[in-house]
């Protein structure tokens, strides 16, 4: 009697665990038949996304790089003989034009030989004169011409060398531009290897940068460019108007220069600026947001609302990429309302409430 009495009194306990576990759920079961709500028939709150309505744009493919503002010319003067410097005829910060002499050099000595050798030209000038007049009359030999002639015009050779030689005591600007900081004073003997002064043109400036090589082929003299530093927020325009012909092993990029004016001279070279690269502009591009699209295996799909309200699926095929967008050559048309919210979430055929967003 105990032993049954022990199977009863577990049977019990299990009977009353099983009836508190299933009891609570046995009213909330579905009816049959009943869809689940959200479910594809549409029994559930519909789900509220935002929508965009397609229509034609301007698309402006385009990068966002830095890059630095170089000089249109630089160059450190340097004199190409030695000497003593006698005169310096410039300011620091002065702006000058091509020509402009900057510093003497003593050029007594080479003067000297300048007067010499101009006493000798006229001397052997003489002498050719009246050979080349007893040559006429046969009274020398061709031969006894020839060495006056050879004299004379050694003589001339001399004197175009020694006047090479004085226009190097003069320092000039080689273009327009404005100078910087001096860096020898006057009663100082220089040579080659020092330098007397910097010079900077920067009306127009050059911009280098660098873009990735995937778009080496969308690269054309003339491309539009716009930047701004951090003195100017303001864009100003540029155009590109050389490149490498070689991509960088090293960054996988090209290196790009454009131009552009600078009358008022507030882009120094050295600055860093930020680039607006356009690469092409194409007319009426159908363009949709790019957390619209939803990569798969096979392609590209997005989400419309489709004519009855409902959540429609549509392959596509997709072109140019840009940062926010996403241009869409075939799947869709101008009007259509596609969806830019709740698309990881949307399946074909579920309820929606669309709220159009510009």
């Amino acid at each position: 009697m105990k032993k049954q009495t022990k199977i009863f009194l577990v049977l019990g306990i299990f009977m009353l665990l099983a009836l508190a576990y299933f009891y609570p759920r046995m009213g909330t079961q579905p009816e049959a038949g009943a869809p689940a709500p959200g479910g594809p028939a549409g029994g559930g709150e519909p789900l509220a996304v935002n929508v965009i309505k397609l229509k034609m744009e301007t698309l402006n493919n385009q990068l966002q790089v830095s890059g630095t503002i170089l000089p249109n010319e630089s160059v450190d003067i340097k004199p190409e003989i030695s000497g003593l410097v006698t005169k310096v005829n410039f300011k620091e910060g002065q702006y000058v034009t091509k020509g402009t002499p900057l510093l003497y050099l003593n050029d007594n000595e080479l003067q000297a030989q300048y007067q010499r050798l101009q006493y000798t030209q006229k001397l052997f000038q003489t002498q050719e004169s009246r050979q080349k007049q007893l040559l006429a009359r046969e009274a020398i030999s061709q031969e006894e011409y020839d060495i006056v002639l050879n004299q004379y015009n050694t003589a001339l050779s001399d004197i175009k060398l020694v006047q090479a030689q004085l226009e190097k005591t003069v320092i000039r600007a080689p273009f327009n531009g404005r100078l910087g900081l001096r860096q020898v004073s006057e009663g100082a003997v220089i040579n080659a290897s020092n330098i007397i002064v910097s010079i900077v043109n920067i009306d127009p400036i050059k911009l280098e940068f660098s873009i990735p090589e995937r778009y080496a082929g969308m690269v054309t003299e003339g491309s539009p460019i716009f930047f701004s530093s951090e003195s100017s927020k303001e864009e100003v325009e540029g155009k590109v108007y050389a490149y490498e012909p070689q991509v960088d092993a090293a960054t996988r990029t090209i290196k790009l220069r454009a131009q552009s004016p600078n009358k008022s001279g507030k882009y120094l070279p050295g600055m860093f600026v930020k680039i607006r690269f356009v690469l092409e502009v194409k007319e009426d591009a159908l363009l949709v947001p790019a957390e619209a699209v939803i990569p798969e295996l096979s392609g590209y799909k997005v989400f419309v609302v489709g004519a009855d309200g409902k959540a429609e699926q549509r392959k596509i095929e997709i072109g140019t990429r840009t940062d926010t967008q996403v241009q869409v050559l075939s799947g869709l048309a101008e009007g259509d309302l596609v969806l830019t919210t709740g698309v990881m979430q949307v399946r074909q055929g579920m309820p929606i409430n669309p709220t159009p967003v510009n």
